[in-house]
C-alpha cells in the first residue's frame, strides 16, 4: 500500500503553552504606609540640608549687592587685599570690630587646616590600626572590650572632649614639650582625633571584617606572614571602605566647632607653628554670631564662613564618595 507523502503546509503545529499570569496580592495598608513614611523622612532629609543651604546664602548674599555692606567689605578685600589701597595686610587680619573692621579670612582657614592636618595625622594611623587588630588579630573576648570602648568615644559630647583638653591636655603638652602658648594647635588637633577616631574605627573595622576569608586562607597557603597578609591582602580589599571612613573622618574635623573653640586658644594669626595659638571658620561662627548686630557687615561676613564651610564639607564628601567608587572599580567590586 503506497504511502502518502504529506506536505510541508500539512503539517498541523501544536499552540504554544503559555504559562499562568500570575497575581501578586496588594500589599498590606500597614506595608504602603510605612514604605510611603520612609519615602516622605528620606525627601524631608535631603530638603531640610537644601533648605539649610538657602538660607546660609540667602544671608550671605548681601555681600553682592548690599552698599552699606559693600562699603566695607568685599570677597575681594577678603581674599585679595593687594589690589585695594589701604589693605595691604586685610586677609591676615581678622579685626571685625574696630575703627577699620578687617574680615581677613586667611588666619581662619589656616588654623582650620592645621587642626585638621593634626586630627587626621593622629586619628587615620590609631583608627585603621585599632580596626585591623580587633578585626584580625584579637581574641573574641578581647574584641567584645575594645571595640565597645573605641565606639564609646563616639558618644561623648564635644564639649567634654574641649574640657578635658582646656583643662588637662594643655598642661601635659605645655609641661612635655615647653610650649609658650598653653592653648594651641597640637592641643587641640589632639583632642579633635579623639572625636575622629571612632568615625574611622567603626567603617575601616567593619571593611576589614568584611574581607573574604578566602583571600586570607589564600595568601597564608602560599607562605605569607600574618603581617605580609594584612598589609598586602586585607587593607587593599579593605580600602574603599577605610577610605569612606577618612573621608567621613575628614569632613567631622573640618567643621567641628566645640573642641577648638575651648582648645585653640582663639587667637586669628598667621603662623605656620603648631604651638601657636589659632582659631578656625567654625569657632569663629560659634564665638561671634551671638553678638552681632543684624544685618551688618560682620553678620554678613559670618554667613559667607558658614557657606563656606559648608561647601567644603559637600567637596569633601563628594570626593570620597568618588574616591570609593573609583577603588571599588578597580578592585572589580560591584556593590
Amino acid at each position: 500500500m503506497a504511502r502518502r507523502k504529506r506536505s510541508s503546509s500539512a503539517k498541523i503545529s501544536a499552540p504554544p503553552i503559555r504559562p499562568p499570569k500570575l497575581t501578586l496580592a496588594p500589599a498590606p495598608l500597614w506595608h504602603r504606609a510605612a514604605e510611603w513614611t520612609l519615602r516622605c523622612l528620606a525627601v524631608s532629609a535631603v530638603l531640610a540640608i537644601v533648605l539649610i543651604l538657602v538660607f546660609i546664602a540667602k544671608e550671605a548674599a548681601p555681600i553682592f549687592y548690599s552698599a552699606a555692606v559693600r562699603a566695607e567689605v568685599t570677597l575681594v578685600k577678603m581674599f585679595v587685599p593687594q589690589l585695594w589701597p589701604g589693605y595691604d595686610e586685610a586677609a591676615s587680619i581678622w579685626q571685625p570690630v574696630s575703627d577699620i573692621p578687617k574680615f581677613g579670612i586667611w588666619p581662619l582657614v589656616l588654623g582650620t587646616a592645621k587642626i585638621t592636618v593634626v586630627a587626621m595625622a593622629v586619628s587615620v594611623p590609631l583608627g585603621v590600626g585599632a580596626a585591623l587588630y580587633v578585626a584580625g588579630y584579637a581574641r573574641p573576648r578581647t574584641r567584645e572590650i575594645l571595640k565597645p570602648m573605641v565606639e564609646l568615644l563616639a558618644g561623648i559630647p564635644s564639649v567634654v572632649l574641649g574640657f578635658f583638653a582646656l583643662m588637662v591636655m594643655a598642661t601635659w603638652f605645655q609641661r612635655w614639650f615647653h610650649f609658650e602658648s598653653r592653648l594651641n594647635a597640637l592641643v587641640s588637633g589632639v583632642a579633635l582625633s579623639f572625636a575622629v577616631i571612632p568615625v574611622i574605627f567603626t567603617l575601616a573595622e567593619e571593611a576589614v571584617r568584611a574581607v573574604p576569608r578566602s583571600y586570607v586562607e589564600a595568601s597564608t597557603a602560599l607562605g605569607a606572614a600574618r603581617w605580609q597578609t594584612t598589609l598586602r591582602v586585607v587593607l587593599p580589599a579593605a580600602s574603599p571602605g577605610i577610605a569612606a571612613g577618612v573621608a567621613l573622618g575628614l569632613g567631622r574635623a573640618v567643621g567641628e566647632t566645640m573642641i577648638v573653640l575651648m582648645a585653640s586658644g582663639n587667637a586669628a594669626i598667621v603662623s605656620a607653628s603648631l604651638a601657636d595659638s589659632t582659631r578656625t571658620i567654625s569657632a569663629t561662627i560659634a564665638a561671634e554670631l551671638s553678638e552681632v548686630v543684624f544685618g551688618a557687615a560682620h553678620y554678613t561676613v559670618l554667613f559667607v564662613l558658614g557657606t563656606i564651610l559648608f561647601v567644603a564639607t559637600f567637596c569633601i564628601n563628594s570626593l570620597g564618595e568618588w574616591t570609593v567608587r573609583r577603588m571599588k572599580r578597580r578592585l572589580g567590586v560591584t556593590s
